[in-house]
């Protein structure tokens, strides 16, 4: 049976929601960041932007014929199944394929999102009695949760452990089968219908508000959109092709330029500064905010992260996060843009105090050039390592 389709409206033709819209390329650009939690009342367009997403994805290397959707490229993150090829010898034929939305709906049993396997058959012929699950259809594809504050406790764990350690594992009857499930992840949710577990809260990476703030010409102009779509989707998806061409076109570009972006030691001990100063919960934060901040540098067609862009990624990256021990709330977004700015500044100053005198330039010659920020293509590592450098002990609280 094929799977029904819905028409959607196209992403650049959205109005009133720049910065979910900018939060979401910059996961399509670097999916490594990790996903998006929006809230907002409803109807205020979350689940019609995540689809219109989809028609912005770029493309991904896959092995062909692998049923979870193997990366070619990452010999040491395979299947069962690609593993045993690879040891026997058997070179892999890869293919390019767009990334996808994965929808986890909330009526979804747990033998559904993780996978069921058939034990009799397992006995008998090992992997192949898997069904793979939804956790095995969003590996690197995007796995979206629609009211995701509604799902169900036993799903949200299911959910935590594969987020956390990129691996779904199925355990059966002292039968244990796992493949890699590397997603990005988006969640949508209405706050007024409830809270989300601190565990699964911390797991999104950014998180954007929308609301109801919209101007009368902002209104004016989402309905007119929204009656010309119905009207006549196609003609209106017509209209809309050369921008959305233009936005896919400068997706793809900033993914190529992304590992020559550099995050200068300065940039980054200002944003450790400011997670500190602000009393975030753990490190994950500071590391969120250099990968979102070289992204939206890639994006803008830039080698150099700057302060704008520490700012914004400090916006998207700390207003749903827990401070204290979970005893405060997230900052206000005055506090954040405060706290990176002058943090920034301290930290400008340190340098120009400790710039290098000529015998200091003499002795750099001799023994090779100064480290600086590290390329993207390792980020991941040295933000951890030069964010535990920099953090040093927290002040008593």
């Amino acid at each position: 049976m094929s799977e029904l389709r819905r028409s959607v409206l196209p992403f650049t033709s959205l109005v009133g929601i720049e910065r979910l819209k900018l939060a979401l390329i910059l996961n399509g650009v670097n999916p490594r960041i990790g996903g998006v939690l929006i809230s907002g009342p409803k109807g205020t367009g979350k689940t019609t932007v995540v689809r219109a997403l989809a028609d912005l994805l770029p493309e991904v290397e896959v092995v062909d014929g692998c049923r979870f959707g193997c990366n070619p490229n990452a010999e040491d993150f395979l299947c069962a199944e690609c593993r045993n090829k690879l040891t026997s010898g058997e070179k892999f034929k890869s293919k390019a394929r767009r990334m996808r939305v994965v929808n986890l709906p909330l009526s979804t049993t747990e033998d559904r999102l993780i996978g069921a396997l058939d034990i009799e058959r397992v006995l008998q012929e090992g992997i192949q009695a898997l069904k793979p699950g939804i956790l095995a259809e969003a590996h690197q594809n995007v796995l979206y949760v629609d009211e995701v504050n509604l799902l169900p406790d036993h799903l949200v764990d299911d959910l935590l452990d594969a987020a956390a350690t990129k691996i779904n594992v199925i355990e059966r009857e002292g039968i244990s089968i796992s493949h890699p499930s590397d997603f990005v992840l988006i969640g949508t949710m209405n706050p007024e219908e409830g809270e989300l577990r601190p565990q699964l809260l911390d797991r999104f990476p950014l998180h954007v508000g929308v609301g109801t703030n919209l101007t009368v010409e902002d209104r004016v102009e989402l309905v007119r959109r929204n009656l010309a779509f119905e009207q006549d989707p196609e003609s209106f998806k017509d209209e809309w092709t050369e921008s959305q061409r233009i936005l896919r076109t400068q997706i793809v570009d900033a993914r190529q330029l992304l590992h020559e972006v550099r995050l200068s030691d300065g940039k980054l001990k200002a944003i450790a500064m400011a997670c500190d100063a602000l009393e975030v919960d753990g490190v994950r934060p500071d590391i969120i905010i250099s990968k979102a901040a070289i992204t939206h540098a890639a994006l803008d067609g830039r080698t150099e992260v700057s302060l704008e862009d520490l700012r914004l990624a400090a916006q998207l990256t700390l207003s749903h996060r827990t401070r204290r021990g979970g005893l405060l709330e997230p900052p206000q977004p005055e506090d954040i843009d405060q706290a990176i700015v002058k943090a920034d500044e301290l930290t400008r100053k340190e340098d120009d105090r400790r710039s290098p005198t000529e015998t200091d330039k003499e002795s750099e010659d001799k023994s090779g050039p100064r480290k600086s920020g590290g390329k993207f293509g390792r980020g991941s590592d040295v933000a951890e390592t030069q964010i535990s450098d920099g953090k040093k002990k927290r002040r008593g609280r």
